[in-house]
């Protein structure tokens, strides 16, 4: 298990441009496989344009009490981009303004901006019909004042959706490090103390699982019904739904395809599995991505990329829906990943 950050470690792969080098170089560039941009223009989707805003997703910074072997945002102990109060203060001006519905907080471990609980609070009484946490469970086990988390997303009625790669220790602490399992099931048991995952509550639970190798993840139904029996006969843990997301060749991901001699193959495979039915649904289309320092972006995988929105207003502090409704949206052959089979989005599969 790596201990360290790409970023940390000096890989050439913290640097964004080279992992666009990468995936806009070598059997792209030749021909062998189309590009993204080739490929939706065969399907009349070409340039790919924004719906409806719905979702309003904010990494809140790259901290994080982990270094998970897949995390596209390279995140981990020694990041230490953490989003200001200022910028939270221009984030919740947006959010009272806005038609978005969803409002969702990521990271890193969100839970570990010291202004986390001070922005859920605020933009609890903004009105957002779903007020989503990415948390990665473990934080609420790894000291003290993380342990009455749960409590204190009942109260905001957050909706929780958690990381879990695997029903067994052996395949989660092999993508996430030793004991994350152990922790993880405490932490999903402490939720369901007050409520989540049990039916009746309200109180939202998800969970979400993404291959632990190169490949891409089986029926998301399919997987959620094994998850639920798993966990409730070993553990007696409920949680609502779970989301099936694919790994995208970004970051700390592109880096193991490379270092295990895969990065071509997977390719393939994404490329092969193409579903135009799931460009339609991609979450670029309703969900606009907001980085730590208040930059704008497509999605959150663009945000891992640098690749800003192609729009006058690029920083939360210039936001106008008006001129970002009308940008064209940016993309490069790591949106293969959001549109292999039935697709997959920060909510799950969208096809």
């Amino acid at each position: 298990m790596m201990k360290k950050s790409l970023l940390a470690r000096n890989n050439d792969l913290a640097n964004t441009q080279r992992q666009l080098e990468i995936l806009s170089n070598g059997i792209f560039a030749d021909g062998e496989l189309p590009t993204f941009a080739k490929k939706i223009r065969e399907t009349n989707q070409f340039p790919l344009k924004p719906k409806k805003l719905e979702i309003l997703q904010i990494n809140v910074g790259y901290m994080c009490n982990q270094v998970c072997a897949h995390c596209h945002v390279d995140a981990g102990p020694d990041r230490k981009e953490i989003m200001t109060i200022e910028t939270m203060e221009q984030c919740l001006d947006v959010i009272r303004k806005t038609g978005a519905h969803t409002l969702d907080l990521t990271g890193g471990a969100p839970e570990m901006n010291p202004n986390f609980r001070w922005f859920v609070e605020e933009a609890s009484k903004a009105g957002i019909k779903d007020f989503i946490v990415r948390s990665n469970l473990t934080i609420i086990r790894a000291n003290k004042k993380y342990y009455d988390l749960p409590e204190f997303f009942k109260k905001h009625n957050v909706h929780v959706v958690s990381s879990m790669p695997h029903w067994t220790r052996g395949k989660t602490d092999k993508q996430r490090g030793d004991g994350v399992f152990d922790k993880s099931i405490k932490a999903l048991q402490m939720l369901n103390e007050v409520g989540y995952g049990v039916n009746g509550t309200g109180l939202q639970l998800d969970l979400v699982y993404n291959p632990s190798g190169a490949f891409l993840p089986g029926d998301q139904a399919a997987l959620e019904s094994d998850f639920k029996k798993a966990l409730n006969e070993d553990f007696e843990i409920s949680f609502n739904s779970l989301f099936a997301i694919t790994n995208l060749p970004i970051s700390r991901f592109l880096d193991y395809l490379i270092a295990s001699e895969n990065y071509e193959d997977y390719m393939y495979a994404l490329v092969e599995a193409y579903n135009p039915m799931a460009v339609e649904n991609v979450m670029c289309t309703n969900t606009l991505s907001i980085s730590w320092d208040g930059y704008l972006y497509d999605c959150d995988f663009n945000q891992m990329l640098n690749l800003k929105v192609d729009s006058k207003a690029k920083h939360i502090s210039e936001y106008n829906e008006e001129l970002l409704q009308n940008r064209n949206i940016i993309i490069n052959q790591h949106c293969y990943g959001c549109t292999a089979g039935a697709g997959s989005s920060c909510q799950g599969t969208v096809a």
